[in-house]
C-alpha cells in the first residue's frame, strides 16, 4: 500500500536533506561480478552518511522482504521463510500474523506484500510467494483475508489464488506487490535465470503485471487477455508511482551473462512497451539475440531513465515522495543490496521527468531490501543482511524508521 506523507512536509525536510548527502560520481571499470554477489560491508550502528535520524523499530527479523503500512500506522512485513510480522505502535508483536508453507530456496520464498488501497474496510493482504508445482519452483499471487484477533493482533485466512504459474528459479523471482494509483495492483517477476523468456510477451517471466484487485485482467491492458503490462525485464524488484501516475520500475543488471556486468536500471514503464532484457544491459547490446535466436522488437527498446553503468546497485524496493526544489517534481528512493545504501533520485520537472541528481542518503546498515513513506513524513527501511550475501550484525534483520533531523 503506498501512503504518501503531505507534500509540505516532504519538501522542508528533502531540502534540508539535500545539504546532507554526498553526490555520487560513476565508479571505474566493470567489474565481472559472480553469479552470488560478494557480501556487504558489515553494517555499522550508526549510518556513515545520513541526513536522517534512525531509530530501529525492529531487530531480530529474518530475511525481511516487504512492508505495507495501514491507514492506522500499522506495519505488515514478510520474512521470505513465510512469515507474515506486525509491528504495531512501535512494537514488534512477537508471533505472526501467518506462517506460509513456501519454498524458501535462493532468493526464493515468501516475497511481495500488498494491503488493499481501501483497508481495513476491504480487509485483504496480497502475497507473492515461491511454490513447489510439479517438481519445479513456480510463484503465485495470492489474496488473503485479514482479520482481527490473536497474539498478533491480525490474523490471515481464506487464500484465493489470483495468478499462478509465474516461473520461478533459484534466482530473479521478482516478487514485489504494489497498488497503483488506478485501484489496479502491479507485480514483477523476474526471468528465473532464463532470459529468453523476459523477450517473449506471452510468458509471465521477466515483467510487470497489471491485474484487478479479484485477479482479473483489466480490459485496457496493452495485451487483450493477458495480465502481461511491459516486458524484457530481467528481474525488477521496486515499483513507485509520482505524483502524476507515471509508473518507475528498478531492476537488476546482469552478474556474468553474455559478458556483461551491471548496469542495474531504473525505468519508467509505458504499457506494452519492451524494456531491453536480454537484447540489452541498460542502454548497451547485450549480444544475446544470436545466441537466443531473438529479434529486436518494434518499436526499439525503452532505454532507462537512469542506469549504474560499471557499478553496481542491485536495487530492490522503491518509493516516491513529492516536491523539491526549483523544477523539480519529487524524489525517487533505491533501497540498494549490494550497494548496500539508500539512493535518492531527483526527478525533474519535465515530461518525461529526467533525473538532474543522484545521491546517497543512508548507508552503514548493509544490504537494504525495500523502503516506503509513511504518513508521520519518515522513511521505512528493511535491511537484508541474513539473506546469505551479506555480514549480519547482532541485531539484523532490522526495520529502520528514518526520520528528518
Amino acid at each position: 500500500m503506498n501512503v504518501g506523507a503531505p507534500a509540505t512536509v516532504w519538501r522542508s525536510w528533502l531540502m534540508i536533506l539535500a545539504l546532507g548527502v554526498i553526490t555520487l560520481s560513476a565508479a571505474g571499470g566493470c567489474r565481472r561480478a559472480a553469479p552470488a554477489p560478494a557480501p556487504a560491508p558489515v553494517p555499522a550502528d550508526v549510518g556513515r552518511r545520513s541526513a536522517f535520524r534512525v531509530e530501529v523499530l525492529a531487530a531480530g527479523l529474518e530475511v525481511p522482504w516487504s512492508l505495507a503500512q495501514a491507514s492506522d500506522g500499522t506495519l505488515f512485513l514478510t520474512e521470505r521463510a513465510g512469515l507474515v510480522r506486525v509491528v504495531r505502535g512501535g512494537r514488534l508483536l512477537p508471533e505472526p500474523a501467518a506462517q506460509m508453507p513456501v519454498a524458501a530456496v535462493g532468493e526464493g520464498g515468501l516475497l511481495g506484500l500488498a494491503l488493499h488501497p481501501r483497508f481495513p474496510d476491504r480487509p485483504f493482504a496480497y502475497l507473492y510467494y515461491t511454490h513447489r508445482a510439479g517438481g519445479r519452483l513456480s510463484n503465485r499471487v495470492a489474496r488473503f483475508r485479514v482479520a482481527e484477533g490473536g497474539p498478533a493482533g491480525f490474523r490471515l485466512g481464506e487464500e484465493k489464488v489470483l495468478l499462478d504459474g509465474i516461473p520461478g528459479g533459484t534466482i530473479h523471482d521478482g516478487g514485489r506487490l504494489r497498488f497503483g494509483p488506478d485501484g489496479m495492483l502491479y507485480v514483477t517477476t523476474g526471468d528465473g535465470g532464463r532470459p529468453a523468456l523476459a523477450a517473449d510477451p506471452k510468458s509471465l517471466a521477466g515483467k510487470i503485471l497489471r491485474l484487478r484487485d479479484d485477479g482479473g485482467v483489466p480490459e485496457d491492458n496493452p495485451f487483450p487477455g493477458s495480465p502481461v503490462w511491459s516486458y524484457g525485464h530481467r528481474n525488477p524488484q521496486g515499483l513507485a508511482w509520482d505524483d502524476l501516475g507515471r509508473l518507475y520500475a528498478s531492476e537488476h543488471g546482469p552478474t556474468g551473462e553474455f559478458g556483461h556486468c551491471c548496469h542495474d536500471e531504473v525505468n519508467l514503464i509505458e504499457p506494452g512497451r519492451f524494456y531491453g532484457w536480454p537484447l540489452r544491459a541498460g542502454r548497451e547490446p547485450a549480444g544475446a539475440a544470436a545466441r537466443l535466436g531473438l529479434r529486436e522488437p518494434s518499436p526499439p527498446p525503452v532505454d532507462p531513465l537512469a542506469e549504474s553503468g560499471s557499478d553496481t546497485w542491485a536495487p530492490s524496493g522503491m518509493a516516491f515522495t513529492p516536491e523539491g526544489g526549483a523544477g523539480e517534481s519529487g524524489s525517487l528512493w533505491l533501497a540498494t543490496l549490494r550497494g548496500g545504501h539508500l539512493r535518492r533520485l531527483t526527478l525533474g520537472a519535465g515530461d518525461p521527468p529526467g533525473v538532474v541528481r543522484q545521491e546517497v542518503a543512508l548507508d552503514g546498515y548493509g544490504r537494504l531490501r525495500d523502503v516506503a513513506p509513511g504518513p508521520d513524513g519518515c522513511l521505512y527501511v528493511l535491511t537484508s543482511n541474513r539473506d546469505g550475501r551479506g555480514r549480519p550484525a547482532a541485531e539484523d534483520d532490522r526495520l529502520l524508521r528514518l526520520c528528518p533531523r
